[in-house]
């Protein structure tokens, strides 16, 4: 099996069976496996090689391949993708998902100290290329596009080996593991919820080019894309990442979360015909990533709703990306409905339900600050009114 791993990459896991065999021993015996990996030696690169690249490669083959063969789609709209743009847009998931598996080595990595682990880059990558391994396997499966979805439920497995690899490797000790693994995780999906991003507007870009050359709307189950706008998108995305980068760093241009008491401060004692019944404020993060929130409870009668201040930070500007393409959206049931609209440059989203009296409205301010009000009314004009008494242009202020 040796002829499986060239010598400038590294040699071949330890226990037998090359990959095959280490995919079945952390699969089914992921503690002990962790324990032999954590021995091995081997360079961040080393490991990359060796592993994160053939097997990312799985799920964008496949699921390229399954897409010409089959084709794909949902409910009444099914195609198969021209073959060109389906070619490179699995060389670009490809190469998404070799930088997420880098970048989650080097979250891992820099979160280390600030959980008593050793920082040891060679060890995060370990981590982050092996705990990949189930969600890579499971990448099979998009051979068949409609069964696609069972292989991402199957590949969350990969954050049972984080959860058990993460400490083994990175010397944490047992206090600290279940804080180290979470704040990772939410770090990474962060990281990776801007990476889908970036697919999927290539996706639509590549799928969409005759739309590009003249502004154009696309209308799929009731949500409607301004595809003349793309390239606001794009742009909106880079300007979102560097602030991500800036506030993860903590240098220039780092987003810091409004003080959830100033938050506090901002909701009313009283509103027309509802008494307040309640109040309270947090606020929190880890690695340069945090948010505030303040919520005050109103009752009138047997009816009652709450009313929210939230300061999203620097995860806010994923939003942007929504407005920048005049994303809207409008659905009618037998007893309400749901629409989410831009307003004066603001998200705006607002549902109800007319037997249950009961419903929500929101507004997102300058792509950061949400606030809401979600509960049981007369109307939603009273949920209206409640998200109106926040004074709104302070908090377009904050956001500058």
């Amino acid at each position: 099996m040796a002829s499986e791993f060239p010598k400038d990459v590294g040699q071949p896991p330890v226990g037998g069976g090359g990959m095959i065999g280490r995919v079945q021993r952390l699969i089914l015996k992921p503690k002990e496996e962790w324990t032999a990996i954590d021995t091995e030696p081997g360079t961040a690169r080393e490991i990359f090689m060796r592993w994160a690249v053939p097997l990312a490669a799985i799920g964008p083959v496949c699921s390229f391949i399954g897409g010409q063969v089959f084709g794909i789609g949902a409910y009444l709209v099914h195609f198969r993708p021209p073959l060109i743009p389906s070619l490179i847009l699995a060389l670009v998931t490809y190469g998404m998902a070799l930088a997420g598996t880098w970048i989650l080595a080097l979250i891992i990595d820099a979160l280390a100290p600030s959980f008593a682990s050793v920082k040891n880059f060679n060890q995060a990558m370990k981590v982050a290329a092996y705990s990949y391994t189930a969600a890579w396997i499971c990448g099979i499966l998009q051979l068949i596009p409609a069964v696609g979805i069972i292989g991402g439920l199957l590949g969350l497995y990969s954050f049972y080996l984080l959860w058990v690899g993460l400490p083994i490797l990175m010397k944490t000790p047992a206090d600290k593991a279940p804080g180290y693994v979470i704040v990772t995780i939410v770090v990474a999906f962060v990281v990776y919820l801007i990476i889908g991003f970036v697919v999927g507007l290539i996706s639509a870009s590549l799928f969409t080019a005759a739309a590009l050359s003249s502004p154009a709307t696309i209308n799929v189950g009731g949500t409607t894309i301004d595809t003349g706008k793309l390239d606001e998108t794009a742009a909106r995305l880079q300007a979102a990442s560097k602030s991500m980068e800036a506030s993860v760093k903590g240098g220039d241009g780092a987003v810091k979360a409004v003080d959830p008491n100033a938050l506090q401060n901002m909701l009313p004692a009283s509103i027309s015909g509802w008494n307040r019944t309640s109040i309270e404020s947090q606020g929190g993060g880890a690695a340069g990533i945090n948010g505030s929130n303040a919520r005050a409870e109103f009752q009138a009668g047997d009816q009652s709703f709450s009313l929210s201040v939230t300061d999203t930070g620097v995860l806010g500007n994923i939003a942007t990306l929504g407005g920048a393409v005049n994303v809207t959206s409008n659905k009618q049931t037998a007893t309400g409905y749901e629409k989410s609209e831009m307003q004066g440059g603001n998200m705006v989203s607002e549902k109800w339900d007319s037997q249950s009296k009961s419903g929500s409205y929101s507004v997102l301010v300058a792509s950061r600050f949400a606030v809401e009000a979600d509960g049981s009314a007369p109307s939603i004009d009273v949920l209206k009114s409640a998200v109106a008494s926040v004074n709104l242009g302070q908090l377009q202020s904050l956001a500058k």
